[in-house]
């Protein structure tokens, strides 16, 4: 651990590179009474769907723009140069790099997937299950040959064991593009584009299901491709409409059907498609305003995670699967409020669930013959659990993995009949790792009006609380999504220098129950920020952080999070760390055209109509509230195929932080030209973007003079 007393604060950016001012083209448009002037909306180009395809259709002005941003960026950043390559080798060296996935067994094989040395993407593979050679079905490192970006969206192969489908996104797009290849030759001719990635196989493997994406990127259809066949022939199965909901495609556990789920951001309805038969799709239960829910059938039955009758935390219940009438649905699983029913599986014998209570999961057991129900449980104080699915149904074994800050993660097959586990694989860190060097704690910051935030820590078992030292404050708090507290190995490069690791489960999430969501969303979005910031002064307070020695970290909607807080506390911040940052939130929810906008208006509101949501939205947008004061140093990050997020929002915000801001900073944005939403894809080439934003946070560290090198 490098020793963090007496430190002397010292400059560790090139303050003498000059950072770039985009042209300030003046534009306006006026909304419910009030005027809003932009001079970054040229930033904005008019043919963002054909950069989403092809990154060189960027307009050239804008493109100089971004150039310059980047060229900046290393110029500014040239200083931490070998401390970002020291990162990248210490990162690098906790990645087993010849791995091996424990298989899954499907009819007379084992399935599984492997790296090898110096690969950026997995192979996938298999063996007979009674014993013999392995083949390789799927090679990502030669497939990927020739790309720069390749992300693998799916491999799957046929139930006939004799095929495979596999898909790729290969600019960052997230357009996956579906091939199909026989095992042991070559791809087929027939290339099925512009899909989310998903392959679900029909009985018979003579042909597949898939789900389209529109020209506003917006997953809308379900097709049928027949294998060999042109894709203009494909049978559209079933269409959503409505801009405001998505279309998504699994395949049920018991392998007879495909599950179509058309969602929005707060009701759900589901489809049955026999994979047996050419049947048309049959609805499950209509939609309803606020009403959730998702289905696995089992023979005559099905069972049904749902949110119906006020069961917010949610509650599992069955039905007949010829007449699922919602007046018919009986409770297998009651709901408890306060305990989040998160996830469901289903054996043959068995029902499994997931389920959370004041942010901490376990997993549930139930017999279904004897409807006896255990828990299997754990003793960390944090940690994470998670339900892999294989291919068998009828089968008593479970596999699950778990981790906690301090633990890798293991991956376990568990009897549910004998309650007895088998540890199959422990995740292993070649350049060592000792989980008694480490702690993880659970600490509760008030919020102002009362509410228990959580906070996750993690830091090196010979810190303790006092002075303070530089604390990472990770946050996301949107879309009912919780933060896992599992092991991150990127982590300990920042805690083997004297950081405490601290997540906050802020409202937005569902952390504490469905609840907690509602708490940050809506009218009630401002609780994620006043709670990211009582979870800093905690920790200050507490003698976990010293005083202004907080790099914040969030990423999209976290990016939205990163915005808000340094508009609103820039004091309590030495360093921001913002990834695809949502800021430039109310220009964008006014957009209907944009990719997301319409489902978004669930989330946040809809500023076109509502005179109120537009107000709201306003008052803390953060590309609209950026102040005249002092900003803390600010890494921000964007890609320019990014569908999500799209690459003006981080563009228009350093542009617009720099022309305000009073002093402080620097702010500095890094955009990747060739890479979308989720960054690089490769499992090395990533670790030049950690490297990145860890020596940004330890740098802004010894700005205040905390963090030598060492």
């Amino acid at each position: 651990m490098t020793d963090m007393r007496d430190a002397a604060p010292s400059e560790v950016f090139d303050m003498a590179a000059t950072p770039p001012a985009a042209e300030r083209r003046p534009s306006s448009q006026t909304r419910h009474g009030r005027t809003l002037d932009d001079d970054y909306a040229w930033l904005a180009a008019d043919n963002w769907r054909d950069v989403l395809r092809d990154p060189k259709a960027l307009p050239r002005d804008v493109a100089a723009v971004a150039k310059a941003e980047n060229a900046y960026c290393d110029a500014l950043l040239k200083p931490l140069a070998g401390l970002r390559k020291t990162l990248v080798k210490e990162l690098r060296g906790r990645i087993k790099e010849d791995d091996v996935d424990p298989p899954f067994p499907d009819g007379g094989w084992l399935y599984y997937e492997r790296t090898r040395e110096g690969g950026e993407h997995f192979l996938a593979c298999r063996k007979p299950r009674d014993g013999g050679a392995e083949t390789i079905l799927f090679d990502g490192d030669a497939q990927a040959e020739g790309h720069d970006f390749f992300d693998i969206g799916a491999v799957e192969h046929a139930p006939d064991h004799a095929q495979i489908a596999w898909s790729v996104d290969d600019n960052g797009s997230e357009l996956y593009a579906i091939r199909t290849r026989p095992i042991g030759d070559a791809d087929r001719g027939d290339i099925v584009r512009d899909t989310d990635g998903g392959v679900v196989w029909s009985a018979d493997a003579k042909s597949f299901l898939y789900v389209r994406m529109d020209e506003n990127h917006r997953s809308s259809q379900v097709f049928r491709h027949v294998v060999g066949a042109d894709p203009a022939s494909d049978a559209l199965v079933l269409e959503e409409k409505d801009p405001a909901w998505f279309v998504s495609l699994d395949q049920s556990r018991c392998g007879d059907f495909g599950l179509v789920s058309i969602h929005g951001h707060d009701a759900s309805e589901c489809w049955l498609i026999d994979l047996r038969t050419d049947a048309p799709p049959r609805l499950v239960a209509p939609r309803e305003h606020r009403l959730r829910y998702e289905v696995e059938p089992h023979g005559a039955a099905m069972f049904i995670l749902n949110n119906a009758d006020g069961a917010d935390d949610f509650r599992i219940s069955m039905a007949s699967i010829a007449s699922a009438d919602r007046r018919d649905w009986r409770d297998v699983v009651p709901h408890v409020a306060g305990r989040m029913i998160v996830g469901m599986s289903l054996f043959s014998g068995h029902l499994v669930w997931v389920e959370r209570e004041n942010s901490l999961p376990r997993l549930m057991v139930s017999d279904l013959l004897s409807s006896e129900t255990h828990a299997i449980a754990f003793a960390e104080e944090a940690y994470a659990l998670g339900i892999e699915d294989g291919y068998e149904f009828d089968t008593a074994t479970l596999r699950f993995s778990y981790s906690s800050p301090t633990t890798p993660e293991e991956i376990y097959d568990y009897d549910m009949r004998a309650r007895s586990r088998t540890l199959l694989k422990r995740e292993e860190i070649p350049s060592g790792h000792d989980p008694k060097n480490y702690v993880a704690r659970r600490l509760y910051a008030q919020a102002a009006d009362g509410e228990q935030v959580p906070i996750t820590l993690l830091h090196r078992a010979d810190f303790a609380p006092g002075a303070g030292a530089p604390v990472l404050l990770y946050g996301y708090g949107a879309y009912g999504h919780s933060v896992s507290a599992g092991f991150d190995p990127d982590t300990l490069s920042l805690v083997d220098r004297g950081f405490v690791y601290a997540t906050a489960h802020v409202r937005g999430g569902t952390d504490k129950g469905w609840s907690w969501y509602e708490a940050g969303k809506l009218e009630n979005k401002p609780n994620s920020f006043s709670d990211f910031i009582a979870c800093g002064r905690h920790l200050e307070a507490n003698g976990y952080a010293a005083k202004g020695a907080i790099v914040a970290q969030g990423a999209s909607a976290g990016g939205l999070l990163m915005g808000a807080v340094v508009n609103e506390a820039p004091d309590l911040f030495c360093g921001i760390l913002a990834g695809v940052p949502f800021v430039d939130v109310l220009n964008t929810i006014l957009r209907a055209d944009l990719p997301l906008t319409p489902p978004e208006w669930l989330e946040w509101g809809n500023p076109i109509e509502d005179a109120t949501a537009f107000a709201r939205i306003a008052s803390y947008s953060p590309y609209d509230n950026v102040k005249a004061q002092d900003y803390p140093p600010m890494l921000i990050t964007g890609g320019l195929t990014d569908p999500r997020v799209t690459y003006w929002e981080p563009l228009k915000w350093t542009q617009k932080l720099r022309a305000t801001m009073t002093g402080g900073g620097p702010v500095v944005l890094k955009l990747q030209m060739g890479a979308g939403h989720a960054g690089a894809s490769g499992r090395f080439e990533r670790l030049d973007e950690i490297a990145l934003e860890w020596a940004f946070a330890i740098a802004c560290a010894r700005r205040i003079g905390f963090c030598r090198e060492g």
